[in-house]
């Protein structure tokens, strides 16, 4: 079965055995408690990448951002922080800033687009710091343009607000921009970015700022239970595929537009947003979830192409929506059959 959406049918087997295969090429030992040879080269390999001084690497994102708006709040004497309506924090952490950490947070920005400078300006209480998205996943994937996302950075400058960046899809973000992701992260005060998404590990993350930052995350990680005796399968996962998927990253792009393209042109599908200016972009189609859920199947089963993964409920009765992240499975389906296998679906609308 070919897969269109996500990285494809896995097994932990095959990508434990390459991981054990590379740690022997590489004599790897374990790392301790945070300290590690293994641990510390991809942490300043990371750090280069992305343009900081010093990076952490944690068990999983939703520990790195909660500590990041923890010891930005420390460091304000403040516990109101600012973010987008759709952030991950606020949808899918059970409110772990409030109920752990006893932060507020502001909505800045609407639902539907990424996080502007006006949005900012609008603010009008003293806030610890501003997270943002890149890109804002709940809205399709979509980016601020270049202009745009240097302004919000000029903004929260001239406030003297730090500015921390939901990165966990940062890696689709550089062919996007046609930009390094040290530029793209510059003027970022903190980064979080993930390695199962887009890289393909096993869980983990990694948190990015200056060496003083660092430092008092690294406290913080211990007193949440984040310091693990070792994370060796995750880091290993990481390091062993990080070169391969972002040089893999342009092409997923542009399989993405081009896919988007095809889609666009089907009755009964709307893409969100139209073209698709990542490799994760939203379709909305017009029949509802459990038929199509069905027609996915059928269309599986006809063609060997499963176009997408679990419909959920479109912004209208009767329809669906789902998220399609084109990543290396997609890139062995040609255009044309993943659009006709969607064509297929969407014959009962």
């Amino acid at each position: 079965m070919r897969h269109l959406h996500g990285p494809g049918a896995r097994k932990p087997a095959d990508l434990l055995a390459d991981a054990a295969r590379w740690c022997a090429e590489h004599d790897i030992d374990f790392d301790v408690y945070g300290t590690g040879a293994v641990l510390t080269d991809f942490e300043a390999r990371v750090a280069g990448l992305l343009g900081f001084e010093a990076a952490r690497f944690m068990p999983s994102g939703i520990l790195a951002q909660t500590v990041a708006l923890r010891v930005w709040a420390e460091r304000a004497g403040r516990p109101l922080f600012g973010m987008h309506p759709t952030s991950h924090v606020e949808l899918h952490e059970e409110r772990a800033y409030a109920r752990l950490h006893g932060l507020h947070a502001t909505l800045v920005g609407p639902t539907d687009r990424p996080m502007l400078a006006r949005d900012l300006e609008a603010v009008v209480e003293p806030l610890s710091v501003v997270l943002t998205e890149l890109p804002i996943r709940e809205a399709g994937g979509q980016l601020p343009s270049w202009a745009e996302l240097e302004a919000l950075k000029s903004t929260a400058k001239d406030r003297r607000i730090p500015l921390h960046l939901d990165g966990a899809r940062l890696w689709e973000c550089g062919p996007a921009y046609g930009r390094s992701y040290a530029e793209i992260c510059a003027g970022f005060s903190s980064v979080y970015v993930s390695f199962y998404k887009g890289i393909g590990a096993l869980s983990g993350a990694m948190l990015l700022g200056d060496a003083g930052f660092i430092a008092e995350a690294a406290v913080w990680q211990r007193r949440q239970g984040g310091t693990l005796w070792s994370n060796i399968a995750s880091i290993a996962t990481a390091a062993m595929r990080l070169d391969e998927a972002l040089a893999q990253m342009p092409a997923q792009h542009a399989h993405a537009l081009a896919i988007g393209a095809a889609l666009s042109k089907i009755p009964g599908v709307t893409l969100l947003p139209d073209p698709p200016q990542t490799c994760t972009f939203h379709v909305i189609g017009a029949m509802p979830p459990e038929q199509a859920a069905a027609a996915r199947d059928r269309v599986a089963e006809e063609t060997g192409i499963r176009a997408m993964s679990a419909p959920r409920p479109g912004p209208l009765p009767g329809t669906f929506r789902t998220e399609l992240y084109i990543g290396t499975s997609a890139l062995g389906i040609p255009v044309d059959e993943a659009a006709d296998a969607w064509r297929r679906m969407m014959e009962p609308a």
